[in-house]
């Protein structure tokens, strides 16, 4: 069962960066695979299919996030059995977590689509959006069950330390979005863009199943599903899912909020949510990268080097997004006109970052105690920390701000505080982190004692 890197015996930031590199790489590719969509739309279509697109995005991001939190809680059992060196065991998991993967991704397709038109009117899609972003999603979502299988895959090739194929993965898809994008949408018209999506991203999953067969990690057989698997998975998956979901569920309420400024607003908000990629996904990348780096560490009963993959990753993180920060906000209102052309929208744009520019270096740290949590099988205190940074705090704190005339600055306050609040709960994360290591060391060395007295 062989592993990409050696994460128990090798060099702390050698090994991470290895990792982590080739994923923050993939996450980029992401993030322009994204952008594809946004320029050709805002660029080919005007204001009004931008709007559009930004309607239609909190239930892709929540599609995307429900499909990355499950794969993500799968790599937990999935990294630790690995790093176990338990061969029979890795395989069993994998087996029924694929199962588990093809039914849930079946359901929700079938209940997306029968309900399509009242999830749009609960996120207040104004009228004059709403036919083109029916449309769009009606295209997008019978192939979640593609875009699931990806990003379970990706997480399974993390479980075994390796993240290179994922950047090439998605280099290959983000290519083939660009060049499929504008001749769909001229011949299709706006729902063509997803159409353009859906077809690249088969094309990805065909590319990573026939990598896999080629890599031969692990042997895949059906026959080694064992449903007492099943409870362990879904604990493990049901956290994480709810832990990635709260940010886009956090977005679709703040994007019904936004409608009620109107067309431009909502355009605007799209922009950001668009530039604010750049500073989110290297920090999700270390969340998931840490999620298998610690999962093996712990499976291979290496507490220490756990630690020390969190120390390594707060430090070049932090740098990473101090430097990115400075850029993005930098150059938010000359990137906003990369995808429409509005002085209003940019404005707009310009002053969001002002105000939440602060909080995305905090949102790193966030995140790499989130992965350090899910890597020692913790999902639920992560949830939990999620819960309040988003649904206890940025939700009512948005409504209210707004509401007392605030404004969509208002809004832009609320994303701040909660975030600020979100450091301020990290604080004493280190403390609780070494003690959960002590015990788990304890434990560790009462084993080994007796296994040596045996």
């Amino acid at each position: 069962m062989p592993t990409k890197i050696d994460f128990i015996g090798g060099n702390t930031d050698h090994c991470l960066m290895a990792m982590a590199l080739p994923m923050i790489a993939a996450m980029f590719l992401n993030m322009m695979y994204n952008l594809v969509d946004s320029l050709w739309i805002g660029n080919l279509l005007g204001e009004t299919a931008y709007a559009a697109l930004t309607n239609s995005t909190p239930i892709i991001l929540i599609l995307t996030s429900v499909a990355m939190g499950a794969a993500n809680g799968v790599s937990i059992l999935i990294s630790q059995a690995v790093g176990g060196k338990d061969r029979e065991k890795t395989e069993r998991l994998i087996a029924t977590s694929f199962c588990a993967v093809v039914a849930f991704s079946l359901l929700a397709t079938i209940l997306l689509e029968a309900f399509l038109p009242e999830i749009l009117q609960a996120l207040n899609t104004p009228a004059e959006t709403y036919g083109m972003a029916y449309s769009y999603l009606a295209v997008y979502i019978p192939g979640y069950l593609a875009v699931f299988l990806y990003l379970y895959f990706t997480a399974v090739l993390r479980s075994f330390g390796n993240s290179v194929f994922q950047a090439a993965a998605m280099l290959v898809s983000t290519i083939l979005n660009a060049v499929l994008d504008p001749i769909f949408i001229y011949f299709i018209g706006f729902h063509g863009a997803a159409a353009a999506t859906l077809l690249s991203q088969i094309i990805c999953l065909l590319f990573m199943l026939i990598y896999l067969k080629k890599k031969k990690l692990f042997v895949f057989r059906l026959s080694a599903f064992d449903r007492r698997d099943v409870l362990p998975l879904i604990q493990k998956a049901i956290p994480s899912v709810i832990q990635q979901s709260i940010p886009a569920i956090s977005m679709m309420f703040l994007t019904a909020l936004v409608s009620t400024y109107g067309v431009t607003a909502i355009a605007a908000y799209g922009v950001t949510g668009k530039l604010e990629t750049i500073l989110f996904y290297p920090a999700m990348a270390l969340n998931m990268v840490l999620t298998s780096i610690i999962g093996q560490c712990i499976g291979g009963a290496r507490y220490d080097r756990a630690k020390d993959y969190l120390k390594c990753a707060l430090k070049y993180g932090c740098g990473l997004l101090l430097l990115l920060s400075v850029l993005v906000v930098g150059f938010s209102k000359q990137l906003s006109g990369l995808f429409i052309q509005s002085g209003d929208a940019a404005a707009i744009v310009g002053t969001y970052f002002l105000i939440v520019s602060a909080g995305y270096v905090l949102n790193t740290v966030t995140n790499c105690f989130l992965g350090a949590l899910n890597g020692m099988g913790k999902p639920s205190k992560s949830m939990l920390l999620m819960i309040f940074y988003y649904i206890v705090v940025r939700m009512p704190l948005a409504y209210l701000l707004s509401g007392l005339g605030s404004g969509l600055n208002g809004i832009w306050a609320a994303v701040l505080v909660s975030q600020c609040r979100g450091w301020r709960l990290w604080r004493c994360i280190p403390q609780k982190f070494s003690k959960i290591g002590q015990v788990l060391d304890s434990s560790a060395e009462i084993r080994y004692h007796n296994s040596r007295t045996k």
